[in-house]
Formats: structure tokens, C-alpha cells, sequence
């Protein structure tokens, strides 16, 4: 959810022919089968602003409608949005996490998800960049980040 990058790094490491590691495709488990799920009160999670209160429930109305794209192709949110970045380019490598065997072949269904350019359009239009809700850290973690500066640096 969070596609800072695609504005100035993107263009840039393409002109220099690097490769990027996507990590964290899933917006910490936000796109995944338990993304909808109410957080507990010992969820870590709940410190990052994207998943605070009213943020976190508008960033739910985002993954419904990436969920209703998700089931017309008879995949999971999770497997949708790993396909979309693979989509992305061959320049850039989904980094993904799993806990167990079942999220792994989950993950790796991604691989056989071939998706038009209506549906990636359907896409974009689910979950448009500047809809998403709140940051990914903190603003003082924020500021440290390079991809999330305004300045040219």
C-alpha cells in the first residue's frame, strides 16, 4: 500500500539498471486473509499509524474492494496484490513472509495469477495510492527513511 517510491526511485533505478526488493507487499498482513480482522489490544501493529483507529478503517473499505477483485479471480487478497507487484516489472522481487506452510503455497499461488490490463486497472482503482490511510511508521521513523523524504537527496 505504501508506493512512495514510484515517483523518483522507481525511475531512477531504472535508469541504472537496478533491481528492487518490494518487501512488506502485504502492508504487514493488512492484505491478507486476517487483514480485516479486528486487532487485539496486544497487537503490535496498532503503534503504526496505518492501523490506528480511523486510518485502519478506511484502509478496511481499500482491501473489501481489492477482496471483491480477488474472489472474481478465485484467488485471496494477498495472492492478488503479490501478482500485482510481480506485475509491476521484472525489475522488481515481491520480498514475502510466511509463518507457515499453508501462507507459503498461498504466496507462491501468486506466480500462476495472470492478471489483464483491465484488472490491473481495476486495481489502481481499488486501491488508489493516495487513498491509503496514515504512513508506515511513526513520523519520526518517517523522516529517517529515504524513500519517504521530499527532498531530492
Amino acid at each position: 500500500m505504501s508506493r512512495t517510491i514510484e515517483a523518483r526511485i522507481l525511475p531512477t533505478v531504472r535508469e541504472l539498471g537496478i533491481g528492487v526488493t518490494a518487501y512488506g507487499v502485504l502492508s504487514r498482513g493488512l492484505l491478507s486473509s486476517t487483514g480485516l480482522q479486528p486487532l487485539g489490544t496486544r497487537d503490535g501493529r496498532t503503534r503504526f499509524p496505518r492501523f490506528q483507529e480511523e486510518n485502519l478503517r478506511r484502509n478496511w473499505g481499500l482491501v473489501r474492494a481489492l477482496e471483491v477483485i480477488a474472489k472474481e479471480k478465485g484467488a485471496t487478497t494477498a495472492q492478488l496484490a503479490t501478482a500485482w507487484v510481480l506485475y509491476r516489472g521484472d525489475d522488481i522481487i515481491p520480498l514475502i513472509g510466511a509463518r507457515n506452510r499453508q501462507r507459503l503455497e498461498e504466496s507462491l499461488s501468486a506466480l500462476d495469477l495472470t492478471l489483464t490490463q483491465e484488472e490491473l486497472a481495476a486495481i489502481e482503482r481499488a486501491v488508489p495510492a493516495e487513498q491509503v490511510a496514515g504512513t508506515r511508521y511513526a513520523e519520526a521513523q518517517m523522516s529517517a527513511l529515504d524513500s519517504e523524504r521530499s527532498s531530492g537527496r
